[in-house]
């Protein structure tokens, strides 16, 4: 967590939210790393999740990020909780405006998360009822999508 109070629990309440809500980001949006397509037209729930994110790294960014490249500056445990969504919003083609933008850049740049991103691309098992491509075949073709 962040040394300052402040930072800390700025950073402890977004975190807390991450991990108690989010539902259609994390229901809509499945993680996978390895694929690139766009689920639009989002859902109202989805498109609310997705704009409090975005709200979140840029408020994080403007307020806590003058020391570094991170939510409060340097990487915390509040970046850890927000690492899934960076590969679920490169994933599904979101690109966040404003400070959100570097921070994702940031984040998806960051050694540790590299290193995950190298393990799944490695990984031989693939579920196919979990990719999403096939999970949402429906929509995508809907508007001529193939994902990729």
């Amino acid at each position: 967590w962040p040394i300052d109070a402040t930072a800390r629990a700025w950073s402890r309440s977004i975190a807390a939210e991450m991990h108690s809500g989010m539902g259609a980001l994390r229901s809509e949006m499945t993680m996978c790393i390895r694929e690139r397509l766009d689920v639009r037209p989002w859902s109202p729930d989805l498109a609310a999740n997705v704009a409090r994110v975005i709200e979140i790294w840029n408020e994080g960014r403007q307020r806590f990020g003058g020391g570094g490249e991170f939510l409060a500056g340097d990487f915390t445990l509040a970046d850890a909780f927000y690492a899934p969504v960076a590969f679920r919003f490169r994933t599904y083609g979101v690109v966040p405006e404003g400070p959100a933008a570097g921070y994702l850049a940031a984040l998806l740049a960051h050694p540790w998360l590299r290193e995950w991103e190298a393990a799944a691309l490695a990984e031989t098992a693939i579920v196919a009822a979990d990719e999403p491509r096939l999970l949402y075949r429906d929509k995508l073709a809907g508007h001529g999508t193939t994902g990729g």
